[in-house]
């Protein structure tokens, strides 16, 4: 493969912040701005180069969109450019939710009704009903899958704990590679990793729990979350949903079910990385502290999710030729997504009873569904409907 012509890095980062500008709909859709502004128009790298970053990114924990452009950043300038890539990727989204983390107090301060914002819950349900509908067709490909998919649905339906997440996504990893009772799956590779980036995911990871066993503060408990959903989800925000849910509105009630909704059903309205959700998430978790703290809970939140990712790429990149020939980590997805998208299946239905199946929710939900399947009315335009139509009826 040819490595692209040396580009200046604004020129680079004009061309990321257009693919964050013009990003909607999750990683998938995410992927279609990047093969159009990264290989089509600029040349950046072949459509083959990028297609093998999207199954790297899809064999690692974290957001599969935003490394996947971290990646492009990394071959066309390096881990400078890297970090650079991701900033200008996510922080256009991440300033406006946590912006939104203040819309409650905000529309207190205006006498604007919060019932204005009651539809906006079941919109957001009929977002993750999609998802969970996308990703069932395609990670249930036999019936190994669609029994880890039905089993991971079961459990997490009835343990709501944030330890089953990670323990039922590492074993449908290990019951996939078992089922395929192929031989030399782990060959080993020629590989010269750069080890300290691994070492500064593992220490920031122990550290941040530590801290909180050490430090009653609700910044050191948001970054130690947020940092732990960014390496236990595999693919996109949608993935998170689960989790996020199940510690920061049910064990945790940083925020209440209405707010959660609300805060996911407007990132679908925006553009970028929907982990940007986990700004909102932090903001609202601190309302009722100085502006300044409040601000600093976003950030750490922003922060935390997307750290992760950014050191596996680090991490991973460099050594990437000698990785795709690991045969038994890219057979571990197949059974880590089946596993995903039971999780998400079950977060809809979970999110719909705590919603209520009331006339009017039933009738946003399913209208909600109709126009996204019909794929002619784009997200941002549903979302202000939505919003319209809370605040005159």
């Amino acid at each position: 493969m040819k490595d692209p012509a040396p580009v200046k890095t604004t020129t680079f980062l004009k061309d990321v912040l257009i693919c964050s500008l013009g990003a909607y709909g999750g990683p998938e859709a995410h992927i279609g701005v990047f093969q159009d502004q990264m290989v089509t128009k600029k040349r950046y790298l072949e459509e083959e180069e990028l297609i093998e970053l999207v199954a790297l990114c899809s064999i690692l924990p974290g957001p599969t969109s935003t490394q996947t452009l971290v990646a492009v950043g990394y071959k066309t300038g390096g881990p400078l450019l890297a970090l650079l890539t991701m900033l200008v990727w996510a922080l256009p989204v991440l300033i406006l939710m946590t912006a939104l983390s203040f819309l409650y107090d905000f529309l207190a301060w205006q006498k604007v009704p919060l019932e204005s914002l009651r539809y906006i819950g079941p919109m957001a349900v009929a977002f993750i009903l999609l998802a969970a509908y996308k990703i069932g067709r395609k990670v249930i490909t036999d019936r190994l899958t669609l029994v880890l998919t039905l089993l991971s649905a079961l459990v997490t339906y009835f343990i709501r704990s944030p330890w089953i997440f990670p323990l039922l996504l590492l074993a449908g990893g290990a019951v996939s590679v078992a089922a395929s009772k192929e031989k030399h799956l782990w060959e080993r590779a020629d590989l010269h990793p750069p080890w300290r980036f691994l070492a500064a995911f593992f220490s920031i990871a122990l550290l941040s729990l530590l801290a909180t066993l050490w430090i009653d503060d609700t910044l050191v408990h948001l970054f130690e979350s947020f940092y732990r959903y960014g390496y236990l989800v595999f693919g996109g925000g949608q993935v998170v949903v689960p989790l996020m849910y199940t510690e920061m509105v049910s064990l945790r009630e940083y925020v209440s079910h209405p707010e959660f909704l609300t805060g996911y059903g407007l990132v679908q309205g925006l553009p970028g990385p929907m982990f940007s959700f986990s700004a909102y998430i932090g903001g609202m978790a601190a309302r009722g502290t100085p502006v300044p703290y409040q601000v600093t809970a976003a950030f750490l939140s922003g922060l935390g999710i997307f750290l992760p990712g950014l050191l596996l790429i680090y991490f991973i990149y460099p050594v990437w030729e000698g990785l795709k020939k690991i045969r038994g980590i890219r057979l571990s997805l197949k059974g880590i997504n089946a596993v995903a998208g039971g999780m998400i299946a079950v977060a809809a239905l979970v999110l719909f009873e705590k919603t209520g199946f009331g006339p009017d929710n039933l009738v946003v939900t399913g209208l909600t569904l109709l126009l996204l399947l019909s794929r002619k009315i784009p997200a941002p335009v549903i979302v202000a409907l939505v919003l319209l139509g809370g605040y005159f009826l």
